[in-house]
């Protein structure tokens, strides 16, 4: 399914029922390993239950008005992307993003995104990049000599578990008051050395995980959606306007990956963090 036959900007005509507004950074530059299909899944299960989703590419020389978005989603790209991005996200976009996370905006970056709002990141070759410091966290990429971090990961998250597909040649390192998403159950998560895997700061979510992450995490998407929905309409707002799904085909596939990677779906805790 095509983005032009799936996309609802924010030029769409007025919705009878409730609407968010996702801001998608850099849809042309940041979009490895299908991280598009994150935004297909969470405006389909917001129409499965009346809730439009209006979607607004924000592309490079385009600044950032929080008051405009419910959401934002940033994507991975190679690190030639990354340089001309990571410029414009500190001199354009920074100061609206901060705004944002500091007033609980719900976000998800995955991969180059999840490493640019950190505070640098050390390429394998060339100056540091630096990131906008939203997490207290660095990348940094031991040269070309050393393995990727690639392949299927579980995390466990809540009391449940993630699953997705991770390719990063970069390191990153959590500072010492960070919260991670999760933690590893399978595969190599932030740097294949604490066992940790992503970060989170109040309501933002930075992650290794591709494949894409919301299509076998139906709870994960739900949970982003109702933080959205909570905040624009209100708290409670989001379990009352999400009424559960019948996601048996979602779950047979984040069971399928949960089996390869011999994790067990029901034995494992871990708080679900929200930082301020």
């Amino acid at each position: 399914m095509s983005e032009s036959n799936t996309s609802m900007n924010a030029e769409s005509g007025p919705s009878e029922g409730p609407v968010l507004r996702l801001g998608h950074l850099y849809p042309d530059q940041l979009n490895m390993y299908g991280d598009r299909g994150n935004i297909i899944v969470l405006r389909q299960r917001s129409a499965w239950r009346g809730v439009m989703l209006q979607v607004t590419p924000l592309e490079i020389g385009e600044p950032l008005d929080p008051d405009a978005y419910d959401m934002l989603f940033i994507g991975g790209g190679q690190d030639k992307e990354q340089d001309e991005v990571a410029r414009d996200l500190r001199e354009v976009k920074a100061d609206g993003f901060m705004r944002a996370v500091e007033a609980d905006m719900p976000v998800l970056a995955v991969c180059g995104g999840y490493q640019l709002l950190a505070k640098y990141y050390h390429p394998a070759e060339g100056p540091d990049l630096e990131g906008i410091g939203i997490f207290d966290a660095w990348t940094i990429h031991k040269g070309k000599k050393v393995a990727r971090c690639i392949g299927n990961v579980a995390l466990a998250w809540g009391e449940s578990t993630l699953v997705g597909f991770e390719n990063h040649g970069g390191r990153t390192y959590l500072g010492g008051g960070a919260q991670p998403l999760g933690k590893v159950l399978a595969g190599h998560g932030n740097n294949s050395e604490d066992g940790r895997e992503g970060c989170v700061y109040r309501n933002t979510y930075g992650t290794y995980l591709h494949g894409s992450l919301l299509p076998k995490n139906p709870h994960f998407a739900d949970h982003m959606l109702r933080l959205a929905l909570d905040r624009r309409y209100g708290v409670g707002s989001g379990a009352h306007l999400l009424p559960a799904l019948a996601d048996a085909e979602e779950w047979r596939a984040h069971d399928t990956m949960l089996r390869r990677l011999n994790v067990s779906p029901r034995s494992h805790y871990f708080e679900v963090a929200r930082t301020s």
